[in-house]
């Protein structure tokens, strides 16, 4: 990823807009971006680069990146930079699909990082929503997905142990979850709950975003016949994800 200076051009481009400071900032950002100068992934110049060639203040310049960042047309890592954020993912609100074929779909590369995956006994909250008894031994798997080497999706999954008996023995990094559960339990069910969340400081850091940054959180239960598989929480960064549907009357 590369850093173009800020040419005369630009700067032109942005003292011909009668808007205010920060908003011309923006029209210049999103010029760049809509002319494909700056394709997704581009490294966005520093607020000191930008403050330094084009001369308004650091506070200006600020804003129009930060307001850039929360309308999910920019990406702004920590410690690394801002970046030209990859047009948003989606997901079917009413389906359970595989998200590496999801990736795959639209013709880009799926890859994960298996965090843990554990024995765990299930509390009274987890025998609940897997229909077991309390103390019963659950498997649970945290897993981060990327598309394009980009984090778009925390998978936070407990399993039956009783339903899929092999599911620590297995490699998720070859085949999703999603895969090996669909061949030892096929789904006949499953359920979603959405809320907006804000990310916790772990979960940033696994997401690369910024502290406190608004993510879709998908709660999914899924069943086997009438035998609860899986409970999970699925957590996509705001910035970077959309949930679509569509129903009939």
């Amino acid at each position: 990823m590369s850093t173009s200076p800020v040419v005369p051009s630009l700067a032109a481009h942005v003292g011909d807009s009668p808007a205010p400071l920060y908003a011309r900032v923006k029209q210049m950002i999103t010029h760049q971006i809509q002319s494909g100068n700056w394709p997704p992934h581009h490294r966005v110049p520093s607020e000191s680069e930008l403050v330094s060639q084009l001369g308004f203040s650091r506070m200006t310049i600020n804003r129009a990146l930060r307001e850039m960042t929360a309308d999910g047309l920019l990406v702004r890592m920590q410690g690394v930079g801002t970046f030209v954020a990859e047009p948003k993912t989606q997901s079917a609100l009413f389906e359970v699909n595989n998200i590496a074929d999801e990736i795959a779909a639209r013709g880009h590369l799926h890859s994960c990082k298996v965090i843990s995956l554990t024995e765990e006994t299930a509390g009274s909250e987890r025998a609940a929503a897997l229909g077991m008894r309390e103390g019963q031994k659950v498997f649970h798997s945290l897993i981060v997905h990327y598309e394009n080497g980009v984090a778009v999706q925390i998978e936070d999954r407990f399993v039956n142990a009783l339903v899929a008996p092999d599911y620590l023995k297995q490699d998720f990094t070859v085949q999703t979850p999603y895969v090996y559960l669909s061949q030892v339990a096929p789904l006949t069910e499953g359920e979603h709950v959405v809320e907006a969340i804000l990310a916790d400081p772990q979960e940033c850091v696994m997401l690369h975003i910024e502290p406190g940054e608004p993510c879709l959180l998908i709660r999914r239960r899924t069943w086997s016949g009438r035998q609860p598989v899986t409970a999970a929480r699925l957590i996509h960064p705001g910035s970077r994800h959309r949930l679509e549907g569509r129903f009939s009357q």
